[in-house]
């Protein structure tokens, strides 16, 4: 017989968070939102972006060797095909607007997606 038979086993139950734990988590969430929008907002504004003109915020993190723990990529689209990218070496909470390539680099930012392969 099967040791398990007739041995009664308590249900596993998961630990919920706590409310302290769900608060901070979410001021957290609403902080790094406020941090994107800004990203966001500086961009269409540095490079004259339309309103309709998509832009993308992300911090992503890297565990290669000599790349920061955090850094933000920003991209764009200015036509359906053509898509505009840069990354900035921080995480996104410490990206001022300085950081930002100037707008003469529109057209010099222009990517195909390979130069972020790496680091």
């Amino acid at each position: 017989m099967p040791p398990y038979v007739g041995v009664e086993r308590t249900p596993h139950r998961r630990s919920e968070p706590g409310l302290e734990t769900m608060l901070r988590t979410a001021l957290g969430n609403a902080q790094q939102a406020g941090f994107v929008r800004q990203i966001k907002l500086w961009t269409r504004e540095r490079f004259a972006l339309a309103e309709d003109d998509v832009v993308m915020v992300a911090e992503i993190a890297c565990g290669l060797p000599g790349c920061p723990p955090l850094e933000t990529i920003v991209t764009f689209w200015t036509a359906p095909d053509t898509r505009h990218a840069f990354k900035i070496f921080k995480p996104a909470g410490g990206v001022t607007i300085d950081d930002l390539p100037p707008s003469w680099m529109k057209s010099a930012i222009i990517s195909d997606g390979s130069e972020f392969s790496c680091c």
